[in-house]
């Protein structure tokens, strides 16, 4: 007697355990959830690669200002040079005091001319 109620309650708790695994593979064959986990696989790729360029981008950008800084050593050439003051054209400095030559020029400067 004791021996059918064990094999009993093991054929159970295998059937139990079997449909379990059984059910939980059929829903995540689903298509819902076979585009969830697709997606979410893409946001992985696409945060690993998105992290990888930034470093990359880090990484040149650091180097760059190494070798600037090497090569403006090997030229003599200030960290700091002083930039020259902003300059003005004559021509916008003389065409104050002289209307008709910006009247008369060919150039349009409305923008939606050019689309």
């Amino acid at each position: 007697m004791f021996r059918r109620t064990f094999w009993f309650t093991t054929g159970v708790a295998a059937g139990v355990w079997a449909t379990t695994k059984v059910n939980r593979k059929l829903r995540q064959l689903t298509p819902e959830s076979l585009a969830a986990t697709a997606a979410n696989k893409a946001l992985e790729t696409g945060h690993r690669i998105k992290d990888r360029a930034i470093g990359f981008a880090l990484d040149v950008r650091d180097n760059m200002a190494q070798r600037e800084a090497e090569l403006g050593d090997a030229l003599g050439i200030n960290a700091d040079p002083e930039l020259p003051a902003p300059r003005r054209l004559t021509a916008i400095e003389n065409n104050r005091s002289n209307p008709k030559y910006i009247e008369n020029t060919t150039y349009s400067h409305d923008r939606n001319e050019d689309h």
